[in-house]
């Protein structure tokens, strides 16, 4: 976990290292901060924590555990209705019409990671007030 001083943190949830890993570099590269988590528990517990000062969410789908990337996402839109989410997945991008939130981005893996970070650029932008 790496947290930046002053960068916008992104909350990031992924079960498998290795994509964890270059996520975390894409993130990084593109100037934002991490707290990365292994479960949707551990997600959850952090969205409802007193110190959330998450500026989106990138979330794998299909999670070990009970509680998966859908699960996290309707509860980080519970807490802030315009909170920007990102769904990654390899198998359930069929249900994301059904089951994702509105307004989100779902990126098919494998993804480059600058789609990434163009895709968290473009959520983060579009919820920020001008003037």
């Amino acid at each position: 976990m790496q947290q930046g001083q002053g960068l916008p943190t992104i909350l990031v949830v992924e079960d498998d290292p290795l994509i964890r890993g270059l996520v975390e570099e894409a993130l990084a590269d593109g100037g934002f901060g991490t707290v990365i988590v292994s479960s949707g528990e551990e997600a959850i517990a952090l969205l409802k924590g007193e110190t959330n000062d998450y500026r989106a969410l990138v979330t794998d789908i299909n999670l070990s555990g009970p509680v998966d990337g859908w699960d996290i996402a309707r509860v980080g839109r519970e807490i802030d209705a315009a909170f920007p989410i990102i769904y990654m997945t390899g198998a359930a991008g069929d249900e994301w019409p059904s089951k994702g939130v509105p307004g989100s981005i779902l990126l098919a893996k494998p993804f480059a990671p600058a789609q990434l970070v163009t895709a968290l650029s473009q959520l983060l932008n579009a919820g920020t007030p001008t003037g």
